[in-house]
């Protein structure tokens, strides 16, 4: 599971990365990126901006945007299957984008939260589906999901899952391909020697 995240960059850092358009009155840097919240993600759709979406996905076919909160993650093993991700996956994918995210490491009765991060990048991306659901009112709510997978051996010393960090020269083959087996190709662990953890405070 990916329940927070850090975007922990500058609109420059940003533009340069992705070569994405970035709107200053609209981003702003967070240590904290938590689910409902307006977050900056890379429309397949819209792929030269960066647009700004509610964490946790609300099905098009959703009587309810409650059901949002409880689709913050979507497993990549079943997602061309899964009736509340399988149409996003095909036809509605983005990039989110991060700098680091976080688990909790259970220490006595504690619980630590450890950031991980890519060692090389400043900023990385991860895989997401992303859809637009109407009220009855006609109101419009574009609202996305992180995919999970199985951890790395970094990871897996503290969760059981992560969240599909993608390389840059997969980037683009995530927002454009059309084919899900190549689409489900790219969603394996990312290799733990590129990566590294340290405690956090939140």
């Amino acid at each position: 599971m990916c329940g927070r995240y850090q975007l922990a960059a500058t609109e420059e850092d940003i533009r340069i990365r992705f070569n994405v358009d970035v709107y200053e009155e609209l981003y702003r840097p967070s240590l904290n990126c938590a689910p409902t919240q307006q977050l900056p993600v890379i429309l397949n759709t819209e792929p030269q901006k960066l647009s700004f979406l509610k964490w946790g996905l609300i099905p098009f076919w959703a009587k309810d945007h409650k059901i949002g909160s409880r689709l913050i993650n979507a497993r990549s093993e079943t997602i061309d299957g899964k009736p509340a991700f399988k149409h996003a996956f095909r036809k509605r994918r983005c990039l989110v984008v991060s700098s680091g995210f976080y688990e909790w490491k259970k220490e006595d009765k504690k619980k630590i939260p450890y950031r991980f991060f890519v060692r090389s990048e400043k900023l990385f991306s991860m895989a997401g589906i992303w859809e637009e659901w109407k009220d009855r009112h006609g109101k419009t709510i574009q609202s996305f999901s992180i995919l999970t997978t199985s951890p790395n051996p970094l990871v897996g010393k503290i969760h059981n899952r992560m969240p599909v960090l993608l390389h840059p020269e997969q980037e683009q083959i995530w927002l454009k391909e059309e084919n899900p087996a190549v689409l489900k190709n790219l969603l394996g662990s990312y290799p733990a020697e590129e990566m590294e953890a340290e405690p956090a405070s939140l």
